[in-house]
């Protein structure tokens, strides 16, 4: 298959993007354990070399954290923009976490989080759960965002 940061299209299985730890063993994202039963934080937009905006995929089993507690304001110290965040529940169960208010959220659920400042986070409570994760900044231009700069230049 062609080189899919420039083909034309492309397609894959989530499974077989790229996990941040794979790329870079030190990230200290919440992975303790990654890719030996935690959960994986998979580099979608850095597979595709999407440029219209930022998405990544997340997988796990029953327990693992899949969205770690954070906010998105824009805050470079924290290596965030201000993104507005959308989970697309792909398969499994999830519940998110935001601004204190639960959302149980099953295979098909959409999340989305329009408030940059308030704290979002997600469990998976069943096996084989795969979150896609879109952000950007409203507004604005797409700009790979501060972390991703930061840990994956």
């Amino acid at each position: 298959m062609t080189d899919p940061r420039n083909a034309p299209f492309g397609a894959v299985l989530l499974a077989d993007v790229a996990r941040a730890t794979d790329v870079d063993p030190d990230y200290p994202d919440a992975t303790d354990g990654e890719g030996a039963g935690a959960r994986d934080f998979h580099l979608v937009r850095r597979h595709f070399d999407i440029r219209a905006f930022g998405v990544n995929g997340i997988t796990g089993n029953t327990g693992d954290e899949m969205v770690e507690p954070h906010d998105e304001r824009d805050d470079e110290q924290n290596l965030t923009d201000g993104h507005e965040e959308l989970f697309a529940v792909m398969s499994g169960h999830a519940v998110f976490t935001v601004d204190g208010v639960d959302v149980d959220a099953p295979a098909g659920t959409l999340v989305f989080v329009r408030d940059p400042a308030l704290v979002r986070s997600a469990r998976a409570t069943a096996d084989g759960t795969a979150i896609l994760a879109i952000g950007g900044r409203a507004g604005a231009p797409f700009a790979v965002s501060r972390w991703e700069r930061a840990w994956f230049p």
